[in-house]
């Protein structure tokens, strides 16, 4: 018996802090919420990811969340958000960094590196050519890039520089979206084919 491989569907992968919640901000730097109280859902994310699932986008949230790998977060707590996100979101999955970063590690799943994107796209049988990296840092954009994804940096003024141009820019996620489903051939419904 043939068995005949799923066909490719097309993705965008999410940053989570700064683009589906509101970051907190220190000194120009954006931080992770240290509690579900403090887990601010930006008001245009629910129907822009609406918008994005409808035209038959994959979405996937891919963070780094290396305070855990630091030891300063325990890892219930950002379990515990991401159950709440999934819960108000059509996510399709959620990718997820420990490892501390500054040094610390050297794993292949820390954005800039496209691991998790890697990962995503292997098990959820995703077409990285025809899918969106939406972030609100640097990390994002290159991780975007080295995953062949086409890349929309959100750009929050953070004190921080992009190291390569993403392919656009937006104001939040909405913007992003629009961005993506006004892509030739990515219109509403034209991404399953």
């Amino acid at each position: 018996m043939i068995t005949i491989p799923p066909a490719l569907r097309p993705a965008v992968f999410l940053d989570r802090d700064g683009v589906i919640n509101r970051a907190l901000e220190r000194d120009g730097k954006p931080y992770p919420p240290t509690s579900l109280a403090e887990f601010d859902l930006l008001a245009e994310v629910p129907e822009a990811c609406a918008r994005l699932k409808a035209a038959g986008f994959v979405l996937v949230v891919a963070t780094n969340q290396p305070d855990v790998g630091r030891g300063t977060l325990a890892r219930s707590v950002v379990d515990q958000i991401h159950s709440h996100l999934q819960a108000r979101l059509p996510i399709d999955r959620v990718e997820v960094c420990f490892h501390p970063g500054q040094g610390a590690s050297n794993c292949d799943c820390r954005k800039p590196k496209p691991g998790m994107l890697l990962k995503a796209a292997a098990e959820l049988h995703i077409d990285l050519a025809r899918s969106w990296m939406v972030g609100d840092r640097w990390r994002d954009i290159d991780c975007g890039r080295a995953a062949g994804c086409r890349t929309v940096f959100i750009d929050r003024g953070y004190t921080e520089v992009l190291r390569q141009a993403p392919d656009f820019s937006a104001r939040n996620l909405a913007d992003a979206a629009d961005i993506v489903l006004s892509y030739p051939g990515q219109g509403p419904n034209t991404a399953q084919r």
